[in-house]
């Protein structure tokens, strides 16, 4: 198990009792947001830095990412053809 350290978070009264209709373990539910936002911002940075680097991504690396990411859009089209 990782280490913790205990803090205390405020958070709008609307937000918990809506957190507390998703899940019986706020201190886990929370950490995985932490986690994910963190995740999302180091990507973020590394991104910028690689684009400052190399230039920007040109529009065929962004659908080749895309398509990587959240699959290739391909069997939709085919099916919209038939």
């Amino acid at each position: 198990m990782a280490d913790t350290t205990r803090i205390t978070v405020t958070l709008p009264t609307e937000q918990v009792a809506e957190l507390k209709k998703l899940t019986d373990n706020v201190s886990g539910y929370v950490a995985e947001a932490v986690a994910r936002q963190i995740r999302h911002q180091l990507l973020g940075e590394e991104l910028r830095r690689y684009e400052e680097e190399h230039g920007a991504f040109t529009e065929e690396e962004l659908a080749a990412a895309q398509a990587r990411i959240f699959g290739s859009a391909e069997p939709e089209s085919t099916a919209n053809a038939a």
